[in-house]
């Protein structure tokens, strides 16, 4: 390239540089506070066109948002809706001013509509943005763009319910270009991410179910196919206040479970108790049944505090079995004057007592029953000290009076056989009800410890598997 030739391109680099800076930089006249409505007629016109003297330069825009509020978390459609302020940073590059000419002059405010925009989204948006808008930004006087607006979220998160209601929410929010690549549009934070997090967390402790934990965030490159987008990934983590569940859910249920526990004092050979036991279990599953909106459902899976509910309902029904076998031991066989069998005695009466620690009451009859034949024996050979003789009568007078009373006499001994058939029947009864109501007493203390051993290893493994949970959030 010969020098006159070079000489004319730096003559026409240098032109298009002048006539740029002049292009790009805004108009003040004297007395007016600010650029002529003139100079920025021109930028508005041209507010389809990314504003950048040199288009190979990409438009930086700078993000950060407040969390203001938690509105709703639907489990079901797996939907978080917050609400945040959001403000964007550009630069423009044609709105440019020198204060001293604008009668100091720095910051401005023009319609958002009027000027170019980088149409930043959040990937995770599902529904219409229905929150007011903010038509204004602020333009500093070296081009520098603000804009505040207000975001209703209505966006889609990964909810995992299964430790509910001490769950831990981790939701995502991607923010980036919906059009335009990283050739035009870079994005980057506006703040540091513990900043956002401490902004938020100002205005969203005190407010609804839902308590901040953290916002955490990186930036990265999206790829598809050739092109390549800039984002930015916001993770913010969620904690349930449990305060409201465990008081309507959990001890309520809790105290149902305690009353449980206590009917087992009820004397057992009494049907009041199982009158009890159902009553309370049509209880229970009517509070489930109120109870139920509160719960969360998801089609992933179940809550643990719905296993909780079922389990407790099948310890209520359990239980309910436990008494209807003690019944039927403690009336149905002393019923039909069966002895209690010798294995019987050796394995609950002995082993399964001495191994529950059952404290036997001092009248308590272990051991078969003297038979009542022996008994009348031993009655009839005992000697009474007071002993009738006859008076003294003739053989005649005597032999007749004996023939006049026979008849009466063996009416009188067959009564007294059937009275004493009957006492002996009676007394047989008491002592068979009396064995198998220390069989029954046996029993019922031994499935109530079994019943507590479950219900307290089912508490420890729920109250593990929620703290287990909890810690690893």
């Amino acid at each position: 390239m010969s020098p006159s030739q070079q000489n004319i391109s730096i003559i026409s680099c240098l032109l298009l540089i002048s006539v740029s800076l002049c292009y790009s930089k805004l108009i003040c006249k004297e007395g007016h506070s600010g650029p002529t409505y003139e100079s920025m007629q021109n930028v508005f016109e041209r507010q389809s066109f990314r504003p950048a003297v040199n288009l190979s330069n990409p438009t930086i825009t700078n993000i950060s948002f407040t969390l203001y509020a938690v509105l709703g978390v639907n489990e079901k459609t797996q939907i978080l809706t917050t609400f945040l302020w959001l403000r964007l940073y550009w630069q423009h590059e044609f709105l440019v001013w020198d204060p001293d000419e604008c009668d100091g002059v720095t910051r401005i405010s023009l319609p958002v509509k009027q000027l170019w925009s980088p149409d930043i989204i959040v990937y995770e948006f599902v529904d219409d943005d229905v929150s007011q808008a903010c038509p204004y930004v602020y333009v500093n006087h070296t081009g520098h763009i603000r804009w505040d607006r207000m975001l209703r979220l209505v966006s889609s998160c990964n909810l995992e319910i299964f430790s509910f209601p001490f769950d831990v929410q981790n939701c995502t929010f991607t923010f980036g270009s919906y059009m335009h690549t990283i050739r035009d549009v870079r994005v980057s934070p506006a703040l540091t991410f513990k900043e956002m997090s401490g902004n938020s967390k100002r205005y969203l402790e005190a407010s609804g179910e839902w308590e901040l934990v953290d916002i955490l965030g990186e930036t990265s490159i999206l790829q598809f196919g050739i092109d390549e987008w800039d984002i930015i990934t916001f993770w913010v983590v969620i904690k349930r206040r449990p305060v409201l569940y465990v008081v309507n859910l959990l001890i309520p249920s809790s105290f149902l479970m305690l009353i449980d526990i206590l009917s087992f004092y009820l004397p057992p050979h009494s049907v009041d108790r199982a009158s009890f036991k159902m009553t309370l279990i049509l209880g229970y599953t009517v509070f489930l049944l109120i109870m139920n909106d509160l719960l969360p459902s998801t089609a992933n899976g179940t809550p643990i505090i719905g296993i909780y509910f079922s389990v407790c309902l099948a310890l209520m029904v359990i239980s309910l079995l436990e008494t209807v076998i003690i019944t039927n031991v403690l009336h149905h066989s002393s019923m039909k004057y069966q002895e209690v069998p010798n294995w019987v005695r050796v394995v609950i009466l002995k082993h399964i007592a001495n191994l529950i620690c059952y404290r036997w009451p001092e009248d308590a009859q272990l051991h078969p029953s003297v038979p009542q034949k022996d008994k009348h024996e031993n009655t009839n050979s005992s000697s009474s000290p007071y002993i009738i003789q006859p008076a003294s009568q003739t053989p005649a007078e005597h032999s007749t009076t004996t023939r006049a009373a026979l008849p009466e006499l063996q009416q009188i001994c067959q009564y007294l056989g059937d009275l004493h058939a009957h006492l002996n029947s009676l007394q047989k009864e008491n002592e068979l009800q009396e064995q198998w109501c220390h069989v029954g007493y046996v029993l019922d203390y031994l499935l109530f410890r079994i019943y507590l051993l479950l219900i307290s290893c089912y508490a420890l493994v729920i109250i593990c598997m929620w703290c287990v949970w909890i810690s690893h959030s």
